[in-house]
């Protein structure tokens, strides 16, 4: 069996080095390497992984890649989507998929022009428990669902990610496409409003690091989410993704990060977690690799991707405006 030639466009998110360990794991992948437009922290990354490094995306995609994993700034996915499909390379791109609905609408053109797959990183959707509350709730044990109670806490990510010309928003933005993800997934259905306040109280920074989401999907169920970066510079960066989902019959809480080990280390002063058992991102780049091999339709489509931030655009428009905001929102031009 041929392998599949994947390789990794930017090291600026956290995530591209967990999806790089994960490519040199998977027997039918070739990690081919590593183009970053910031050179040393590419060749670094590289070195580290054992891996190429390639100045110039003309460089790059003279490898003839059959994928890309795109994990640079929000604001550059639409460029390196374009290039991407210019190479005729099929694309995981990080969440969110971009900072407005105008650019996330013409990379999925991009990619629909080009006859290539685009697939969107939401890794919690391979989360075991998340995975069986989906099938639990498929199975009708609780009932129709009524309302879900939802939580992405974590620490300030810092560096460009409070830089809203590159991120393209704040905490509300980076933890709220995750659980619009996940809800959208669970019911099967489109949010229909969304009512949201929103502040920039704990760091003292020029981006919201706080908020408080309430969304109305088309069958009427009632969701609500904390996603703040409301935990203290030394916590991990990802504090929580909590669910707890009320049915008809009962109700399903999930705790997604729950296989960890705390570790406390005086030497860097940090607390950190280490994780057992399943891997999220295993799961998800597996995925992409088996999609490409195999010919599948993506998992989690560049569609999924654009609802996601839309849920999120209108939670910052309804804070902006105070108001009740009604999706579909309008793509500006």
């Amino acid at each position: 069996m041929n392998k599949i030639k994947i390789g990794v466009m930017s090291f600026a998110h956290m995530h591209a080095f967990n999806y790089s360990k994960c490519l040199k794991k998977i027997h039918n992948a070739e990690f081919t390497g590593i183009y970053d437009d910031n050179a040393k922290r590419g060749k670094e990354m590289a070195g580290l992984l054992g891996v190429k490094f390639f100045s110039t995306e003309k460089k790059f995609f003279a490898e003839k890649l059959n994928g890309v994993i795109i994990c640079s700034e929000n604001s550059k996915h639409l460029s390196m989507t374009a290039s991407a499909a210019g190479a005729k390379a099929h694309i995981l791109c990080e969440k969110p998929i971009s900072v407005n609905l105008k650019d996330a609408n013409k990379m999925i053109s991009l990619a629909n022009k080009a006859g290539i797959k685009f697939m969107t990183a939401f890794p919690c959707r391979f989360i075991p428990s998340v995975v069986k509350a989906r099938r639990l709730l498929d199975s009708g044990e609780i009932g129709r669902i009524l309302a879900i109670k939802a939580t992405n806490h974590g620490s300030l990510p810092d560096g460009w990610f409070t830089d809203k010309k590159l991120s393209g928003g704040g905490a509300v933005l980076d933890h709220t496409v995750h659980v619009a993800d996940l809800l959208r997934w669970f019911t099967r259905r489109e949010v229909r409003t969304v009512y949201a306040e929103i502040d920039r109280s704990i760091y003292n920074k020029k981006i919201d690091d706080c908020g408080t989401l309430l969304f109305e999907f088309e069958n009427g169920v009632f969701a609500s989410l904390d996603p703040s970066w409301s935990r203290p510079k030394s916590f991990p960066v990802w504090g929580d993704l909590t669910m707890d989902i009320t049915g008809e019959k009962g109700n399903i809480y999930i705790d997604a990060f729950s296989e960890i080990i705390d570790v406390y280390d005086d030497k860097t002063g940090k607390h950190s977690c280490r994780s057992w058992g399943s891997d999220a991102y295993m799961g998800l780049v597996k995925n992409f690799v088996d999609m490409i091999l195999y010919n599948r339709t993506p998992f989690i489509s560049g569609y999924d991707g654009l609802k996601a931030l839309e849920v999120a655009l209108g939670a910052y428009e309804s804070a902006a405006k105070k108001k009740v905001i009604e999706l579909p929102l309008k793509a500006k031009k």
